[in-house]
């Protein structure tokens, strides 16, 4: 493998969701060979129309990979996917792991990396279907110094800006920090939504008020704007995957001693919105978690 950013990889990407299929596509676009694996052959699939190779399993997909790139639903699924996958990893290949999981699956991911030989990248990003598919993500990185070169042909094509961290676990760590702000924010706007409408306030009335001040925000607006118009689907990021990164900011709070009641009323309202059929709608669909149904 070369450290030339220019250089073409052969990347086998594992998880192809919202956030895995527009990674594929951009890697496909850069250039680069990319063979796809998703438990769900359905969402794997119209990728092959781009040019990605379809595999059976995931040791098809990363057999003879420079990179190995997960981007699977949780820590469990990436232990799962993995274990299968590592008789076929090439020895020496980089592993960016990019799926959100708790900060002992990140210890325990690269111990298994270690055990296999690869290099182990902690690589969450920030960003939702949209900078997705537009390779408009935040990547933040943390591994092997020496071999970060070789990451950039996948970073530049995935995102606009990679975030570098001294050691794995600090990007998980990072994530987790940017995500509580995410979906503190997302509540926000919901229960904010239900409230003037339950009080008979227009909504637009509301949005007047805080137009050009400090209190006004652009995702705000976007994700009240998605309830209002009923455009929740598709999901730029579901309230199933939002629940368990919600999960993920309470455990890692607690285990470190730190209260955090907004998070953990927002682990609820998510519970609540999936449990009415939402789980699959995009996560501004907390705001029916204001309502019984």
């Amino acid at each position: 493998m070369m450290g030339d950013m220019t250089y073409k990889l052969t990347v086998g990407v594992l998880g192809t969701g919202i956030m895995g299929a527009a990674m594929a596509r951009n890697l496909l676009r850069a250039g680069h060979t990319v063979r796809v694996w998703n438990r769900s052959t359905d969402k794997a699939a119209p990728l092959a129309a781009d040019g990605a190779h379809v595999a059976e399993t995931p040791a098809g997909a990363v057999r003879d990979a420079d990179v190995v790139l997960t981007m699977l639903y949780d820590g469990d699924a990436v232990r799962s996917v993995m274990s299968e996958a590592f008789p076929a990893v090439q020895p020496d290949a980089l592993w960016m792991q990019s799926t959100t999981v708790s900060l002992a699956d990140v210890d325990r991911l690269g111990e298994e990396a270690a055990a296999h030989g690869l290099a182990f990248y902690d690589a969450p990003v920030l960003g939702t279907r949209q900078p997705a598919e537009a390779g408009q993500l935040t990547v933040l990185a943390a591994g092997p110094a020496h071999r970060r070169d070789e990451l950039n042909g996948v970073f530049d094509a995935v995102g606009s800006r990679t975030v570098w961290l001294d050691r794995p676990g600090q990007a998980t760590r990072l994530k987790l920090v940017a995500m509580n702000w995410v979906l503190a924010l997302t509540h926000a706007g919901a229960e904010t939504l239900s409230l003037a409408e339950a009080l008979g306030v227009d909504p637009d009335r509301f949005l007047d008020v805080i137009a050009g001040g400090p209190l006004d925000n652009g995702y705000l607006r976007a994700k009240t704007a998605l309830v209002r118009d009923n455009r929740l689907t598709p999901a730029a990021f579901a309230v199933d995957t939002a629940g368990k990164d919600a999960r993920l900011i309470a455990e890692a709070a607690r285990d470190h001693g730190v209260r955090l009641d907004l998070a953990e009323a927002g682990v609820e309202r998510f519970r609540r919105a999936a449990a009415q059929g939402h789980g699959d709608k995009d996560m501004a669909a907390t705001y029916y978690a204001s309502f019984d149904q």
